[in-house]
Order: C-alpha cells, then sequence, then structure tokens
C-alpha cells in the first residue's frame, strides 16, 4: 500500500510539473540593450528595455546589480495594457549618480511573482578606447578594390574609424584590438585625386565610445594611381626601349612624340623617335595621369 501510495504521489507531481510547464509565463519576449554609456553622447547613451505583456497587470521595473540590490527604477507599480511595452535607463542610479562600470540586470516584478532576466545583461561602459598606434606606407598605388591598407593597434576591442578632416571616410567592423582597414580613396562616395592626405584614426566601442579628436592618431598617405618608374628616361634615337609602369589599374593608355596607344601589365615597350631631342611620356588611367621625360639621344 505505502509502494502504491508513493507511486500516486509521484504521478501527481510528474503531472502537476508539466503543466506548470504549460502555463506560459504574462511576461515574455524581453529585448535589452547590451552596451550603455552615459557620457558618450550617441545612440547608446541609453538602455532600452522592452516587454510583452500576455494580460494588463501591475508591473515594477528594475535595474539590479549582482547582488540584486536596486540601481535604478524605471517603473513602479505601473499599470501596463497587454501588448509590448518599453522603458529607458539612462545609465544613472535612481539618486541621480552615474552607476559604476560593470553588468547590471533587468528585474520584472508583478503582482505574484519576480522575474530577474539575467541572460538579458546591461553592461555600462564609459571607458574611452585608445589608439595605441597606427600605420600606412607614405606612396601607395591604388585603384579598383584594393585601397590603402591602414594599419593600427587599440587599446581594446572596437570599430575602426577614419576621418579625412572631420569627414568620416572609413567605418571599419568590430575586430580585435589589432587589425587593418582599407580606405578607397573616396570622400563623400567621390574619387580624390593624386596627391598627400593627412587622415585621422579612431576607435568606438560597443558602447558608442569614441576617442577624441585630440587622442587620434594620423597618419599620412599619398595617393597615386599611377606611376611611371623612372621620371627620367634615356634612349637613342629610333631605338626600342622599356619604360616600367606602376597602376593598380588592368589597362591603360599612353602618348609620346605624337603617337599614343594602349598597354597593360608594369612594362611598356616604346621606340623613340629618329630625332633628338627631349619628349614627354603621359601614361593615363580613369582621369589620372603621370608622366616622364625621355631625352633622345643621336643614333
Amino acid at each position: 500500500m505505502t509502494l502504491l501510495g508513493l507511486l500516486v504521489a509521484t504521478a501527481a507531481a510528474f503531472a502537476i510539473t508539466e503543466h506548470l510547464k504549460l502555463i506560459k509565463r504574462p511576461v515574455y519576449a524581453p529585448m535589452v540593450t547590451r552596451y550603455v554609456s552615459p557620457v558618450c553622447g550617441c545612440a547608446t547613451a541609453h538602455a532600452t528595455v522592452s516587454l510583452k505583456f500576455r494580460r494588463r497587470t501591475v508591473v515594477t521595473v528594475s535595474i539590479v546589480d549582482a547582488h540584486r540590490h536596486t540601481i535604478a527604477t524605471l517603473a513602479s507599480g505601473q499599470s501596463v495594457p497587454r501588448g509590448q511595452r518599453t522603458w529607458t535607463w539612462d545609465g544613472r542610479t535612481d539618486g541621480g549618480a552615474r552607476a559604476p562600470d560593470g553588468t547590471y540586470l533587468p528585474e520584472v516584478a508583478l503582482p505574484h511573482r519576480t522575474y530577474l532576466l539575467s541572460v538579458d545583461r546591461v553592461t555600462v561602459d564609459t571607458t574611452v578606447p585608445k589608439v595605441l598606434s597606427a600605420s600606412v606606407h607614405r606612396t601607395l598605388i591604388i585603384g579598383g578594390k584594393k585601397g590603402v591598407p591602414i594599419h593600427y593597434v587599440f587599446s581594446q576591442d572596437a570599430n575602426a574609424l577614419v576621418y579625412l578632416g572631420r569627414t568620416q571616410v572609413v567605418l571599419g567592423h568590430p575586430t580585435r584590438t589589432h587589425d587593418k582597414v582599407r580606405w578607397s580613396g573616396r570622400r563623400g562616395g567621390r574619387i580624390l585625386g593624386a596627391g598627400r592626405y593627412v587622415l585621422t584614426v579612431a576607435a568606438r566601442d560597443a558602447a558608442g565610445n569614441e576617442t577624441p579628436p585630440s587622442e587620434r592618431k594620423r597618419v599620412v598617405v599619398v595617393l597615386r594611381y599611377i606611376e611611371v618608374a623612372q621620371p627620367h628616361i634615356h634612349a637613342r634615337a629610333g631605338s626600342h626601349f622599356t619604360v616600367g609602369i606602376r597602376t593598380a589599374a588592368s589597362k591603360f593608355s599612353w602618348r609620346f612624340a605624337g603617337k599614343h596607344g594602349s598597354g597593360h601589365g608594369k612594362v611598356l615597350h616604346l621606340r623613340a623617335p629618329s630625332r633628338h631631342g627631349k619628349f614627354r611620356l603621359v601614361v593615363t588611367e580613369h582621369g589620372h595621369s603621370a608622366s616622364a621625360i625621355v631625352s633622345v639621344g643621336r643614333r
């Protein structure tokens, strides 16, 4: 009889447990901002806590620390209808002080039960990432999709941002503390001409903290789309000679001594005119040109 009673009690407990599993939570589908920086002056200066309610109820929503001490109260005894509701937190305590950097949890108190959203953590982060180094070659041939590689090292994981003056020209993907981004030689979608440009490299972390202008690292980029390897070339009248060409373009055009044509690759084959003198060789790709002086001597 005792065994039978034990089996009945076990079955009843199992049935109750399974029934409870089928009961849907009155609050569900939480969406919580993962990072907040009260000092960034950006979109992540506030965190949002969004919840869905199955029926009208009264709710208190709080931000608590790891010890479940209340840091900030977002709603206190507030009547909410069925559906979705969203509250914002500015990263400050109920007393108005900035919450210390760290991880916090949303807590939702209903009339008969309290839920701690332990998975949906909010991290307060006010530490500005530092750019430890940034470097690039001074003279680069760019073209196509390659662009100019800019190497950097940050104090923490962050997006790389590159500025030309006040204009942001590169936004990198979240990366490790060290990586590289590429600048296409454009500003505002417009291709810039060949020349010397001073760029600044900044870092922006997940909370929106960004390296201030005074602490960014400067890099100097000299854009070249096409170059003649030798600025001065010597050849005999009527002889064939070669010229080294540096470009990322698959094809370029040339003009020399009243003639013109197209070329590709790293070497251009030409024939010197039959008369001696100095002649200008001009090579062009997509509107960008470079030139060299060819001194033609007597036979």
